[in-house]
């Protein structure tokens, strides 16, 4: 898909969320110059596209009282990564999951799942789950605590300076 001028604009007026408005389609329309419906249509065609994954709303977890976080990484067999990382992705308490390259000898881990919870406690029960999950084809684990928040955004676009 090539995307057009007035597509790059309506992707930076919404990469950091709709505005908290009652009408947030017709706000973006009058800030880039375009009608509400315009708006609506350009972004399902982006949806469609594959260009913009969802738009949705993003709960702020440590609000809801989620302040222990760990970044659990795990040596699963490289034939069944791919098929158990899909079914720890799935899990509800798991925010995001990710397969990456090892980077041996130092860090045999090749996927990562963030787990949230209230306390440490129910972050490891949480980890146990997983461990139960993958069975034999994990052959080792640890989770790396969060500490604070250094960013908390996805990627941006921006075509300023270029």
């Amino acid at each position: 898909m090539t995307l057009d001028p007035l597509d790059l604009q309506l992707i930076e007026a919404t990469q950091a969320g709709l505005p908290i408005v009652e009408a947030p389609y017709e706000k973006i329309a009058s800030e880039i110059g375009i009608s509400e419906a315009d708006v609506i249509n350009r972004l399902g065609r982006l949806i469609e596209s594959g260009v913009i994954r969802r738009i949705g709303a993003a709960p702020n977890h440590y609000a809801l009282g989620m302040t222990s976080n760990g970044m659990t990484v795990w040596d699963i067999e490289d034939k069944s990564a791919s098929s158990k990382g899909a079914e720890v992705g799935a899990l509800d308490y798991v925010s995001h999951c990710y397969l990456r390259p090892r980077a041996l000898p130092d860090w045999p881990y090749n996927l990562f799942a963030m787990v949230h919870g209230s306390s440490r406690d129910e972050v490891e029960g949480k980890r146990a789950a997983i461990a139960k999950l993958l069975g034999p084809s994990c052959r080792s684990n640890d989770i790396l605590y969060s500490k604070r928040i250094l960013k908390k955004t996805g990627l941006r676009l921006s075509r300023k300076g270029v």
